[in-house]
């Protein structure tokens, strides 16, 4: 009775983001009540191995007692304390010097967010005020990639690329512009990894001097796209576009709320890649979402530039919760762990997952199989060889989560028949491998549908 009730009151009241409102009435909600570990219970007593971090963003995983005492001490000591007035708390003072230790280069300055998307909204604030002080107030214009995300607010969604969110929104806005992404498995220049860095280069190239030299701010991009289907782009590809930005003089922001604090293995993706940004926008594992938290990391020589422009005065940006001290509490004790074993295990645990994601290769749907670390994706085709995807009215998104689901496996399905994994860099060797033999029952039980053996036919 409990379970039905939620479900109506969910249905007469509850807005969930990123859903179809008429077939969330009439599916109904499925209630979680319980987690550990890398395992979910619902309100039925059905228990699933979350193979996405909740929302790319539990890595640390579920039921960690450390991270909740963290949490309730700082409630009990300090629940709230502004930011605003020159005032604050020590954690979140602590969390804002323990992240700037830990970052690329000259990151040294850190502004707090609620997440990722009032995160890239900061940037473009920091960014604008930036070229005020400098005296370039015309350099108003932003360049994203397109099947990339950076957020769902109304200036993050404009830059994110993804059609979904901009129909019926008004956006993207008029000084916000694409350029081609990475894709490898699709990309119409092959998929050469030096021409793919060669032709994303020419292009951004191109559209700044399409749109004025003078004129363009900053270059935003993930350093692996993931709601755009986890896109992987080539080692050194991140590299070439920064350093284009440099000799451009525009500004490079790496979006890591996705990829930052072990998700593909160090605490930052931009390390890999031997490149300091002059933004990283945080989010998701900086608490590993227990606590609502995101992050600015701001270069020290685009600060100077900010607070030398404003001198005494007060620059008009900020939050109520900017610091939450027990959102900053929750991210020490989270740090702690990541540095005291989860890193190391992460970093073994997506060895595996990518091994037995490749072990999938063989099957009739699997056209791809990409990642790094504890981020990947297999991309289902009816015909490997002209890479078809899956029929659109398949529903292959709700069809592929359903269908994992019913199989103990929480996934993200994607739209063109696309599977991520983004397991908490906690899992255990049998639970990835568990994983990936779900996942295969999923992928035989979707061959054995008549309209997907149809497509494979005609095709």
């Amino acid at each position: 009775m409990l379970a039905n009730s939620l479900v109506e009151l969910d249905r007469r009241h509850l807005i969930h983001p990123l859903s179809s409102y008429r077939g969330h009435e009439r599916d109904g909600v499925r209630v979680l009540r319980s987690a550990k570990g890398a395992t979910l219970t619902d309100s039925e007593g059905h228990q699933l191995l979350d193979g996405f971090a909740g929302l790319w963003c539990v890595n640390a995983g579920y039921g960690q007692e450390s991270i909740v005492e963290a949490a309730a001490e700082q409630m009990r000591r300090l629940p709230y304390a502004t930011g605003y007035f020159d005032l604050g708390s020590e954690p979140a003072i602590r969390l804002a010097a323990e992240i700037a230790d830990r970052a690329p280069g000259d990151l040294d300055h850190v502004f707090f967010t609620l997440g990722g998307s009032d995160a890239v909204d900061s940037t473009v604030r920091f960014i604008r005020y930036y070229n005020h002080a400098r005296g370039t107030p015309q350099k108003d214009q932003f360049i994203s990639l397109t099947q990339g995300f950076h957020g769902s607010s109304t200036v993050g969604a404009g830059l994110t690329a993804l059609p979904g969110f901009h129909a019926g929104f008004g956006v993207p806005l008029d000084w916000q512009h694409k350029i081609s992404s990475h894709y490898v498995y699709r990309n119409p220049v092959g998929s050469d990894p030096q021409t793919i860095i060669a032709a994303s280069v020419a292009e951004l190239k191109a559209k700044v001097e399409e749109i004025g030299p003078d004129r363009v701010a900053a270059f935003y991009a993930e350093p692996i796209q993931g709601s755009g289907g986890v896109l992987v782009p080539p080692r050194g590809w991140m590299k070439a576009m920064a350093e284009t930005c440099r000799e451009l003089g525009i500004l490079f922001v790496a979006d890591e709320v996705i990829t930052g604090f072990g998700r593909t293995g160090p605490l930052f993706a931009s390390e890999e890649e031997g490149i300091v940004p002059d933004f990283i926008t945080v989010a998701k594992g900086l608490t590993s979402g227990y606590a609502p938290l995101g992050a600015v990391l701001m270069a020290d020589h685009v600060y100077q530039v900010i607070a030398e422009g404003a001198g005494d005065t007060l620059i008009g940006h900020g939050y109520t919760y900017s610091g939450h001290p027990v959102s900053a509490a929750v991210g020490l004790a989270v740090l702690k762990l990541y540095e005291e074993g989860l890193l190391d295990n992460g970093r073994k645990a997506g060895e595996r997952l990518m091994a037995g994601l490749h072990g999938l290769s063989d099957h009739p749907l699997v056209g791809d199989v990409r990642g790094r670390g504890m981020l990947a994706a297999i991309e289902l085709v009816t015909d490997k060889d002209a890479k078809t995807p899956l029929p659109a009215a398949s529903e292959p998104s709700k069809r592929v989560f359903d269908r994992a689901y019913r199989n103990g496996l929480i996934v993200r399905a994607f739209g063109n028949g696309a599977i991520g994994f983004a397991p908490p860099l906690c899992c255990t060797t049998e639970e990835i491998d568990e994983m990936v033999a779900r996942t295969r029952r999923v992928l035989d039980e979707t061959l054995e549908d008549a309209d997907i053996r149809a497509a494979m036919k005609s095709t």
